[in-house]
């Protein structure tokens, strides 16, 4: 089996599982995950990085998580 086979497999169950990957993305599960790595990124970089790119890493933080689980924060 190449690598040509595993991504057709790979293409092949995302295609047959689209609502149920579409559905768990927009969980409340995904969303407490989501928030807590998120969280947790922005904090680091605000400690990393000048005060002035805070509100930056904020809008980032906050259009990531608009993507992901079901903003239910």
């Amino acid at each position: 089996m190449g690598i040509e086979d595993i991504v057709n497999q790979g293409k092949e169950f995302l295609e047959q599982n689209k609502e149920k990957i579409s559905e768990a993305l927009k969980s409340d599960q995904a969303e407490d995950v989501s928030d807590n790595v998120l969280d947790a990124a922005a904090d680091f970089v605000k400690k990393v990085a000048p005060d002035s790119i805070d509100e930056h890493v904020d809008n980032v933080r906050n259009a990531a998580d608009d993507a992901i689980g079901s903003n239910n924060k």
